[in-house]
């Protein structure tokens, strides 16, 4: 994991801190020289695979309100960065905070440009962050935090003054609904608390007579002071209120442990404090161009890369570690299958070491068993017969039957007998049953040879419309042969004997 260390920028020089388990500890001071650039060079080649995040607290700095309309995307940061560069010209370090949109019609946004206009003050500390390659996470203004840690304090007051120790000066800004509005830095000459404390009750009085001046705030109107103090009884005495001006004094211990702070500020200086609120709550507004940021956006995609490998390494862990415990359970299943069969198959053994003993052994016994399954198949009724001869005789009266022999044909034995006379029927598949049909016509003293006949192939045709038959005539009425002719005076019709036929009907069993 990337380490995080923070930088305490001010106008005589640098200090570096290290951020570690929600402690501070100081690394170095290095002064605004060529020597004391050149020690943080060194110290940055010693920690450039860490995080920084620079706390800049500076008098060269702007603060400006601006009116523009509503407005969305790349319109609005287009103005933005027009009224940035005609406010602060040729600032390099340059931000803008929205304060809410008016109420009227049009809904036009109040913003806050602010910027850092010494750029030659933040040069050569940034050259030296852009050559050793560090992940800068942002450049953050001192009163920017102003903001939060009134939050932390519980003061939600609609205009307050804040006023700060730190290094060798005292930050005083404005602020209106929870929002920064205005912030200055005086230089403390005496680093006393009683001077300390003078100079709080001084400026802060100063600072309202300049909002009331600018018409901020109304020349009566009240507003309260909050101070931050290490000897509160010291500061009390010297601060004393007004109609239009009173102090509340917050103890720096106190809000140490509001804000969370561990190692307690031994004064009244805050600088700790700031870089405390620095490090767990950044401002979404920092000074820092893109450019300048570029490797913490490479850090941010590769540490995103990284999170989505971990999380995934994590899930294929868990399947695999599912898949693994499924797969003890199913051996473990499989064992006792397995023993509950073996266990089975004892028993089996048991049961049959007590059977009385066969003539023959068990693999004649279990072809014996599947020939009587293979003839219990292939055994068969006349019965279909039977009722197919018995419809087509419906309506023939003339039609009398003499006996139909019937038989039933193995399925071997009717692909040898299609084979043996395959030129005169067409072979069955399989099992077949065969009857054939003795029979005789009789029409009476009035019937010729030609409605004799007629009666007969009436009758072969309703035998024929069964699809499962084939029906094969093996003796008609009259001797029809190509190349006779059959007469009406023919002493053989003339005679009146019934005319006798004979049918085979074969069909194949199971169709």
């Amino acid at each position: 994991m990337y380490a995080r260390r923070l930088i305490y920028f001010s106008s005589h020089q640098v200090t570096a801190f290290n951020w570690q388990a929600g402690g501070l500890s100081d690394e170095g001071s290095f002064d605004a020289t060529e020597a004391g650039r050149q020690c943080f060079a060194k110290y940055l080649a010693h920690h450039s695979k860490c995080i920084f995040s620079i706390l800049a607290n500076v008098s060269e700095e702007g603060f400006h309100i601006e009116m523009i309309p509503f407005l969305r995307g790349a319109d609005r940061s287009a103005i933005i960065a027009r009224k940035l560069g005609q406010i602060f010209f040729n600032a390099t370090l340059t931000t803008s905070i929205s304060l809410g949109h008016e109420k009227s019609r049009r809904k036009d946004e109040r913003i806050m440009l602010a910027a850092l206009t010494n750029n030659e003050l933040f040069a050569p500390w940034l050259d030296a962050l852009a050559r050793a390659g560090v992940a800068l996470a942002g450049i953050y203004s001192l009163p920017l935090l102003g903001p939060l840690l009134l939050r932390k304090l519980g003061v939600s007051d609609e205009r307050c003054l804040l006023l700060t120790v730190q290094d060798q000066s005292i930050r005083q800004s404005y602020l209106e609904k929870g929002e920064l509005h205005f912030s200055r830095l005086v230089p403390l000459q005496n680093q006393g608390i009683g001077g300390i404390a003078q100079i709080f009750a001084t400026e802060a009085r100063k600072l309202q007579q300049y909002l009331v001046s600018q018409r901020v705030i109304g020349r009566q109107q009240p507003i309260k002071a909050y101070l931050l103090a290490h000897a509160r009884q010291t500061v009390e005495d010297s601060c004393v209120d007004s109609e239009s001006l009173s102090f509340v004094i917050f103890d720096i211990e106190d809000c140490a442990h509001r804000c969370g702070l561990k190692a307690l500020p031994p004064d009244t200086r805050c600088e700790a404090l700031f870089l405390h609120l620095l490090a767990t709550s950044p401002p979404r507004t920092q000074f820092a161009s893109d450019r300048q940021r570029h490797d913490y956006h490479l850090w941010l995609a590769r540490s995103t890369l990284q999170g989505a490998g971990a999380v995934a390494l994590c899930a294929c862990l868990l399947w695999a570690g599912k898949q693994l415990h499924f797969t003890y359970q199913t051996n473990q299943e499989v064992e006792i299958i397995r023993s509950e069969a073996g266990l089975s198959q004892r028993r089996y053994d048991d049961m049959v070491a007590t059977f009385p003993p066969i003539p023959t052994s068990n693999e004649s016994l279990r072809r014996v068993i599947d020939r009587y399954h293979e003839l219990e198949q292939g055994s068969s009724s006349p019965e279909y017969l039977w009722r197919a001869i018995s419809l087509a005789l419906r309506g023939a009266a003339a039609v009398e039957i003499d006996g139909i022999e019937w038989k039933a044909i193995p399925a071997q034995s009717s692909r040898t007998a299609a084979d043996a006379d395959g030129a005169r029927r067409s072979p069955l598949p399989g099992a077949s049953e065969t009857a054939i049909v003795h029979g005789r016509l009789q029409l009476g003293q009035e019937s010729n040879p030609r409605q004799v006949l007629a009666v007969f192939n009436r009758l072969v045709e309703a035998l024929k419309r069964d699809p499962k038959f084939q029906v094969e005539v093996l003796q008609q009425p009259f001797d029809v042969e190509s190349g006779k002719s059959l007469k009406g005076g023919d002493p053989a019709v003339e005679d009146q004997q019934p005319r006798s036929f004979k049918l085979q009907i074969r069909r194949a069993i199971g169709s």
